[in-house]
């Protein structure tokens, strides 16, 4: 069972976590921290059963892990070999 107390602790800190991401100099940090935020939100949200909160956070989390999965580099597969330019 989850204490009205307990419910506040997760709030502050998810709501301290979403602040913190706002200091994250790196996009691949930042997105992390968002997404950390965002999922102790979601957790939050559910705990109260308020649908908004969660359906917002799931979002914010989606977009992060989105952006985040567009901004890495293509793997490389094995038998790929790096092209070499001789220009001299």
């Amino acid at each position: 069972m989850t204490t009205p107390a307990l419910l506040d602790v997760a709030g502050w800190v998810a709501t301290a976590v979403f602040v913190g991401s706002y200091f994250c100099r790196r996009p691949a940090v930042l997105r992390g921290v968002q997404m950390a935020g965002a999922a102790i939100w979601v957790l939050y949200g559910l705990a109260l059963g308020a649908v908004p909160v969660v359906a917002a956070n799931v979002l914010v989390l989606l977009a992060a892990a989105w952006t985040g999965l567009r901004a890495r580099p293509p793997a490389r597969r094995a038998g790929d070999q790096a092209v070499i330019s001789d220009s001299t």
